[in-house]
């Protein structure tokens, strides 16, 4: 929420260069670099310690993202502890199609579940660093991001009393639903949207994984894909109509329509287990234009979204907050204001790309069970593309690893 009346302002209890809202992997991410270059930052976090380190999320990294997190400390609990994954699959009227995107690229992906990266920065930022986050915090607005001395207050948890925290610069980086977002005026700030029309049923198993890397099931039946999440946790979708109620998706029903659509010839069968996720994603993708407005940034989901479909999102996050803690050591360090002022729009390059990648990639996995025979003809082409021209698999190779290493950050 944005409120710019001076009379609803409580008094300002400090004031320090930026207020980072929200701590997940942008946010985090953005204040551990902050307080390794002295750069004042407080982090406000609607939820407890506990829920962020627990909150089921992504889990691939790119090569680039982590070789970037490791430049600046940060990878330690990741290099130590993720698995790498140099190849993928996908599964087509019961034929295996093995695509090894690390002999094409030369880069491959790091699995580590976001809760664990997550509860890495956190501990890195307040338990090493001695950084300052409050959690659980209530009511949060912005106030003044337009004028030079915007400010955020909020509900303290404990007392109930109104807090604010005067500052240069507000980092947004709450998710798509935060409060941040909705503060960018609609006269300034543009929503590109794209529906897919379909729904995932994004599912957790409490089971080993049943491949070494992950599945693409391309099945007249829908979509679904296999992906490892640790040894002992794997992640399923499938494919389902948009606002499905998972309560329509009993166990027996989920794992007879995975092993109906991930079956193939010489596949090892799924291992089941107890399902300890289950929930409907719509899938869609959006993009805010411009990513800041005065003084407020917005980074990673509170600035656009990407669906699921080439495990896209937490690296954008990263992206963003890499650019955007350059840009603001730049400024505060040199009163440098050009990377600021073109933050949003070197952002918005890599979101782009990825964008229509996963436009391009959604085509392909959800075509052949469109009904559409034209959409279901051109999915075919490009996967026999994909399989049998070099330069297309290349091509793939790149935007699926994310390998544009001239213009990844520093």
């Amino acid at each position: 929420m944005i409120d710019s009346s001076p009379t609803a302002l409580p008094p300002s209890e400090q004031r320090v260069p930026v207020v980072i809202v929200g701590a997940g992997p942008a946010g985090l991410t953005l204040a551990n670099i902050l307080r390794d270059a002295s750069v004042g930052c407080v982090v406000l976090e609607a939820e407890s310690r506990e829920f962020i380190e627990r909150r089921p999320r992504a889990g691939f990294l790119e090569e680039w993202a982590v070789r970037a997190l490791e430049r600046h400390g940060l990878a330690g609990g990741l290099l130590e502890r993720a698995s790498t994954h140099s190849t993928c699959e996908f599964r087509i009227d019961g034929e295996r199609h093995r695509f090894p995107y690390t002999d094409i690229s030369g880069h491959h992906h790091f699995v580590y579940p976001q809760p664990l990266l997550v509860t890495d920065l956190v501990r890195e930022y307040t338990d090493v660093k001695g950084g300052d986050i409050r959690f659980r915090v209530r009511e949060v607005e912005l106030h003044g991001i337009d004028t030079e001395r915007p400010s955020v207050s909020y509900t303290d948890p404990d007392s109930g009393a109104r807090r604010r925290i005067d500052c240069a610069i507000v980092a947004g980086c709450d998710g798509a639903r935060g409060v941040t977002r909705s503060a960018l005026p609609t006269e300034r700030a543009h929503l590109a949207r794209l529906d897919y029309g379909v729904g995932w049923l994004a599912l957790l198993a409490q089971a080993p994984p049943s491949s070494d890397c992950v599945v693409f099931g391309i099945h007249p039946r829908g979509f679904a894909a296999h992906m490892a999440r640790s040894p002992e946790v794997t992640r399923y979708y499938l494919q389902c109509p948009p606002g499905d109620d998972p309560e329509n998706w009993p166990d027996d029903r989920v794992w007879s329509e995975l092993h109906t659509r991930l079956a193939a010839t010489g596949a090892t069968p799924l291992t089941e287990g107890r399902l300890i996720e289950k929930r409907v994603l719509d899938m869609h993708n959006h993009v805010v234009q411009p990513m800041a407005y005065g003084r407020l940034f917005l980074a990673g989901d509170a600035a656009h979204l990407v669906a699921p479909i080439a495990a896209k999102g937490m690296n954008l996050a990263l992206h963003d907050a890499l650019l955007l803690a350059d840009a603001l050591i730049a400024y505060h360090r040199k009163g440098d204001a050009g990377g600021l002022r073109g933050y949003s729009a070197a952002c918005l390059r890599r979101v782009w790309e990825y964008q229509e990648f996963s436009e391009w990639f959604a085509e392909l996995l959800h075509g052949p069970s469109s009904g559409d025979p034209f959409r279901a003809g051109n999915a075919t082409a490009r996967l026999r593309r994909l399989f049998h021209s070099p330069a297309a698999a290349a091509a793939f190779a790149e935007s699926y690893i994310g390998s544009t290493a001239s213009r990844n950050p520093q």
